[in-house]
């Protein structure tokens, strides 16, 4: 892993289908918006992307910790764009500032986190707890 910089941003985008929304994805009775934990996606996706730069070649991040407020509905075929800013750096966990807006508001802010991992050794635990 290259050095990581506070400050580094990163961006992700979507246009929201049917299967993003929370009564299609969770529960039938809700309304046709969004679903929290696809917001929550879009952001991380934004994440992942701020720092894409800074990884070697078979490392990647997972997340670890999420924390956000999901602040407005937004129907389908809407366009959600995340943005996500490191905030801070400590060895291999990353901490970030995350925002998401639809075209007419801001729907979603908070902080997550991910860990830089190498994606060989992620495997072989994987096997080993396969194992067990």
């Amino acid at each position: 892993m290259r050095s990581i910089p506070v400050g580094a941003k990163g961006t992700f985008t979507l246009v929201i289908g049917p299967q993003h929304l929370a009564n299609r994805f969770k529960d039938a009775v809700l309304p046709p918006v969004l679903a929290t934990p696809v917001m929550i996606l879009i952001m991380e996706n934004a994440a992942l992307n701020a720092i894409r730069d800074f990884l070697e070649p078979g490392e990647s991040a997972v997340g670890t910790e999420v924390s956000v407020r999901h602040l407005a509905a937004t129907p389908v075929g809407h366009q959600v764009h995340a943005e996500a800013e490191v905030t801070q750096v400590n060895g291999r966990r990353v901490a970030f500032s995350v925002v998401a807006r639809d075209e007419v508001e801001e729907i979603g802010r908070g902080t997550h986190e991910r860990m830089v991992v190498d994606l060989s050794r992620l495997g072989q635990s994987l096997v080993t707890k396969r194992r067990s």
